[in-house]
């Protein structure tokens, strides 16, 4: 085994695993962080959906070797750090949009959702439809168009 150090939420941490691990199931079953879902394990369902050095990534497609300890890995449990407040104004639009249902994909849907925003704006402009048909996780229960909605209403009050 391998000692791995990288940023977690804010934190430095260092794990002792296997160089080929993927760095889900480092986050679920080393730090014990669950709101990283695994669905498929080959980056298609994005239910892992988190974020490295704030850019959309998919964990159960990244060995723990490819982080480095200056990678800033962010996922659901450390997104309402990054604002002032309870809750990352994408995860109150999701309550007002009242988009879960099984809740299973929601964590990977709310850090692809807070990514692309921050892609449009970052080429200064707001959030597009065309942006919202690229977030391509999937959701079993089809809550698609309120994932929408509350993308828009989160986009506003980012």
């Amino acid at each position: 085994m391998t000692r791995h150090t990288f940023i977690l939420n804010g934190t430095s941490v260092t794990v002792d695993v296997d160089d080929d691990v993927r760095l889900l199931w480092v986050l679920r079953d080393v730090v014990g962080l669950t709101g990283p879902k695994y669905g498929c394990g080959i980056n298609v369902c994005k239910a892992c959906t988190s974020h490295l050095n704030g850019k959309a990534f998919n964990p159960c497609s990244v060995r723990v070797k490819d982080i480095l300890p200056t990678d800033e890995v962010t996922t659901i449990e450390g997104l309402a750090d990054t604002v002032p407040g309870d809750l990352h104004p994408m995860q109150e639009a999701w309550l007002e949009y009242d988009v879960a249902q099984c809740g299973y994909c929601q964590p990977g849907q709310i850090m692809a959702a807070v990514a692309k925003v921050r892609q449009a704006r970052a080429k200064g402009r707001t959030i597009t439809e065309a942006d919202l048909d690229e977030i391509r996780n999937v959701c079993r229960c089809g809550t698609y168009s309120r994932i929408r909605e509350a993308i828009k209403a989160g986009a506003d009050h980012m």
